[in-house]
């Protein structure tokens, strides 16, 4: 069932701006400090990451995007293959664990937003709180005009605000090498595989696969889409090429600069800027970078704001959830979603009043934001094999190659990547400091369980 809004949705998507919404929801600036701390070894993490995981998730995501292009994307592909139970929690947990990243997304913004005065208020709890509720509240209010605004929003922060600094980094990076400046890391056959010894950094796969979620997402857009059928596979694939391109060079040239012991998660990419200029000698180019990075920011929580909080709304149109949250303004946008999304996230902002650095809530609200991410993808996965057999004469404009055998190699190597990750997940990194692991681990297990737990609570009061 679909929700139908006060105002017919308006056909304003093409390939280019489904291309620009992947590529701003999913290739972050924010997940480059992860990737960094594999030095040299992060190429063969994100190879290992793209075959098991990125590409697989790519090819489900165009199938049944092409398949079932309607207006809710996941919830609506999980409701189909296992109804409207699995998909609820599905979606809420696709909901929930964006909620949750929106803090760590904007601290990042908030930190380089302190490069145009005094890098060390990037430490100062009340200045990040202040800054990521301002921020989110303004992202929020943009998405409240309709998805036109959005996606203008998303194109250009995703060329301004996250490719050209990508790109940027990524020459700056190579020059750096070629002139024979010292590196922070190896560059050798060696290096390029990762050290089976160091369990600690193993803890940030988790990071750097959901560093790669997100192409699923633009399917939520479907009603606003041009040709869906034609465009969704089209843009995928484009999508695809550009993300990994753009963030294995990037996160290859912070890894290169900046010692690993002195890498910040929060402002890691600004950091590798700011020797790079002044080494270069050009310190008039990080405060402009510093902007570019920003304006991705704001763009990428922007494309993700709106995104999930629609599937919200086909799930209140199932009955589902109650029927009050499928309410939208004049421009389609399901706005009572959007006040709660923003009231839950303000109060989510206090752990870093709560935690003891910006660092250890940073890390924390990341760990369980990707530990949710990867059970909403072992269900995606799912969802792909369970619909290719089950309803194998929907009409799809792009089926995964290799018929049979396609599907359940991608589905075996999606979900065992999802696994695998989730079990990664529950090891602290080593220069976090964290010495009591079992409150750590027991943490993010009650995190988790308290989230995955809320919708069932929900559905049965509302029933």
């Amino acid at each position: 069932m679909e929700i139908q809004s006060s105002t017919p949705s308006r056909k304003v998507l093409g390939v280019f701006q489904l291309v620009m919404i992947n590529v701003i929801a999913v290739d972050s600036i924010r997940t480059i400090p992860f990737s960094a701390e594999y030095g040299f070894s992060l190429i063969f993490f994100y190879i290992l990451a793209a075959l098991t995981f990125f590409i697989p998730s790519a090819l489900i995501s165009a199938e049944l995007g092409s398949g079932w292009p309607n207006t809710g994307g996941i919830y609506v592909w999980v409701r189909e293959a296992f109804g409207k139970n699995a998909s609820l929690i599905v979606i809420w947990l696709n909901w929930i664990y964006n909620v949750v990243w929106y803090p760590t997304i904007m601290a990042l913004i908030a930190g380089t937003i302190t490069y145009f005065f005094n890098p060390a208020v990037a430490q100062n709890k009340l200045y990040m709180v202040s800054m990521i509720l301002a921020l989110f509240w303004g992202a929020t209010y943009v998405n409240c005009l309709g998805m036109k605004a959005s996606s203008r929003l998303s194109s250009i922060s995703a060329v301004v605000g996250t490719i050209l600094p990508m790109v940027l980094i990524s020459i700056l990076g190579a020059i750096w090498f070629l002139k024979g400046n010292p590196l922070e890391i190896s560059i050798s056959a060696k290096s390029f595989f990762p050290n089976a010894k160091d369990t600690g950094s193993l803890a940030y796969l988790s990071n750097v696969l959901f560093g790669l979620i997100g192409l699923e997402m633009a399917a939520t857009h479907a009603a606003e889409m041009k040709n869906p059928k034609r465009d969704y596979p089209k843009a995928i694939a484009i999508s695809v090429i550009i993300i990994l391109a753009t963030i294995m060079t990037a996160s290859l040239a912070v890894a290169i600069i900046v010692p690993k012991a002195d890498l910040n998660l929060v402002t890691g990419t600004l950091q590798a800027f700011s020797i790079f200029v002044a080494k270069l000698n050009i310190p008039w180019l990080l405060p402009i970078i510093a902007l570019f990075i920003i304006i991705g920011g704001l763009g990428g929580v922007s494309a993700w704001i709106i995104g999930p909080p629609k599937g919200l709304m086909v799930a209140a149109g199932d009955k589902s959830l109650p029927p009050y949250l499928s309410k939208t303004n004049k421009h389609g946008v399901p706005v009572r979603i959007l006040v709660l999304q923003g009231v839950i996230v303000s109060f989510l902002c206090f752990a870093f009043v709560i935690m003891p650095s910006v660092a250890s809530s940073f890390w924390l609200l990341s760990a369980i934001t990707a530990q949710l991410a990867m059970i909403v993808y072992f269900f995606l996965f799912l969802a792909g094999i369970k619909l290719h057999f089950s309803k194998p004469d929907v009409e799809r404009t792009f089926r995964i190659p290799l018929g049979r055998v396609g599907i359940i190699v991608t589905t075996i190597l999606g979900s065992l990547a999802c696994i695998g990750t989730i079990a990664f997940g529950f090891i602290p990194p080593d220069h976090l400091g964290i010495t009591k692991v079992l409150e750590y681990e027991l943490a993010l297990i009650g995190g988790m369980a308290l989230l995955c737990m809320i919708p069932f609570f929900i559905h049965r009061y509302y029933k």
